[in-house]
């Protein structure tokens, strides 16, 4: 029997096969815009401006801009893709306080019996923070005349995130997760310009705030070649500090490690009382104290970017709920009740954005943008909440407009090594307003030059579309 007819015919239906496939996989996934009749235009000037992108094209960009009043998309690419978004996590535990917490945070649970305050931590950021913290905590346990007892039998995180890079646990970004944060679960220590004589003497040339910590200095351990001046242990309080000649005069934070211990011990000092360690579980009479305004912490965290409040806030949210303080179960329960109808599931692990399991697409954030907008019945209290191009926060320095004062970009920054994002609204110079996301992995050059290009898009964006 002669097979050659086919054999021929196999090898032309696996060419053509090949060739389907092929052009399948090189298709983009860049979408230009379509006309009320639903037909393709030519490519517009955005897909021409990623395309001959030397910049975007040498790492993964993903791109999402909706015009929510046309509730369409105006240009999307790799919008379905997943990225690590760094700090964009930080728009999630804002939605989540939106949702979730009051309009002044729970700063302490406790409860009285006879002559005892017995007090839990609500993961509350405020208390003692030179920054966003009031009296209202302090004033209570200093004054209220009863024995004061400590207790952290609520807390069930772990002090440090799933996914971060656990040799970042020196660094003030960096601070443990804890049921009664003080001063921003670091402390201060300044650095004076020394001489050489005075290298050797153990804390010369140096501050510390608050003071407590100068009796857990150690000049006796050595550090390791190339650490800094000033280390901390990774599971305890002693810091190493071995100044060097030439050292200048600057401040620096640091994390302390939590225990209890230490706790009652700070508090102690703090209040000028005795406060006492008992590992008793939350009764169900609780009351609670208030502190600062949600708007407050919020403000600081996205202007600032601030790796501590997200974290604090998620456990401020479980004590809201009445749950044991612990990061995952509020992530489970705002996926549950307010986050399934989002288009891609968003790979969530923690409330700052450091740890790099976090996985979200540039959809998933332009729908969560509308859902943080609907929480607000005017844009300007929104915006206001946000960092400004030009203006304030980790965009002080881009996208300004170009009269210096009026903002075009209102938006939230993620940023680690080889990652960037950029995720809020564009305003128009037609008045539109217009919800993007912006996002960038795996780039081995340096942030600014990412910047600089999306940049170029965001501006052109500005002054050329709704014209």
């Amino acid at each position: 029997m002669d097979y050659r007819p086919l054999m021929k015919s196999l090898v032309v239906n696996v060419i053509s096969w090949g060739l389907i496939l092929v052009v399948s996989a090189c298709q983009s996934t860049k979408h230009a815009v379509r006309t009320s009749a639903n037909k393709k235009m030519e490519p517009s000037p955005l897909a021409t401006m990623f395309d001959t992108s030397e910049v975007f094209n040498s790492n993964l960009t993903g791109f999402a801009l909706y015009d929510p009043a046309a509730d369409s998309m105006i240009y999307a690419q790799n919008e379905n893709r997943y990225f690590t978004p760094a700090s964009n996590t930080k728009l999630f535990t804002f939605y989540t306080g939106l949702k979730l917490l009051p309009d002044s945070l729970r700063g302490l649970d406790y409860v009285i019996r006879g002559d005892s305050l017995i007090f839990w931590g609500t993961g509350d950021p405020s208390f003692l923070h030179p920054d966003i913290g009031n009296g209202n905590v302090y004033n209570f346990l200093k004054n209220g005349g009863k024995q004061l007892f400590y207790s952290d039998s609520n807390f069930r995180d772990r002090h440090l995130g799933p996914g971060w890079s656990w040799s970042d646990y020196n660094y003030y970004y960096s601070a443990e997760i804890t049921p009664l944060p003080m001063y921003g679960n670091t402390a201060n220590f300044k650095m004076q310009k020394i001489t050489v004589k005075q290298v050797v003497q153990t804390d010369s040339g140096l501050s510390v705030s608050p003071e407590i910590f100068r009796s857990y200095m150690d000049k006796k351990l050595q550090r390791d070649k190339g650490d800094p001046i000033l280390k901390r242990g990774i599971d305890d309080n002693t810091f190493r500090y071995e100044p060097e000649a030439d050292t200048t005069t600057y401040t620096v934070s640091k994390p302390y490690h939590y225990t209890p211990q230490l706790i009652t011990r700070m508090l102690s000092d703090t209040l000028g009382r005795t406060v006492k360690y008992v590992d008793m579980k939350e009764p169900d009479d609780t009351r609670a104290i208030y502190s600062i305004s949600a708007d407050t912490a919020y403000k600081h965290m996205l202007y600032h970017s601030d790796n501590f409040i997200a974290e604090q806030l998620l456990l401020v949210a479980a004590s809201q709920l009445g749950m044991p303080l612990y990061s995952r179960s509020v992530i489970d329960y705002m996926q549950t009740h307010y986050l399934k109808d989002l288009p891609q599931k968003p790979q969530w692990v923690d409330g700052s954005g450091l740890s790099r399991y976090n996985l979200f697409t540039p959809l998933t954030m332009v729908r969560l943008l509308q859902k943080i907008r609907g929480q607000f019945d005017n844009d300007e209290d929104l915006f206001r909440l946000l960092p400004a191009g030009g203006v304030r926060g980790t965009i002080e320095n881009w996208y300004g407009a170009s009269d210096g004062n009026s903002p075009y970009i209102y938006a939230k920054t993620g940023t680690l090594s080889n990652n960037h994002c950029l995720s809020g609204f564009l305003i128009t110079e037609s008045g539109k307003k217009l919800i993007f996301s912006f996002m960038n992995n795996h780039y081995v050059t340096s942030s600014s030059v990412i910047k600089r290009e999306m940049e170029k898009v965001l501006w052109h964006i500005h002054t050329h579309y709704g014209q």
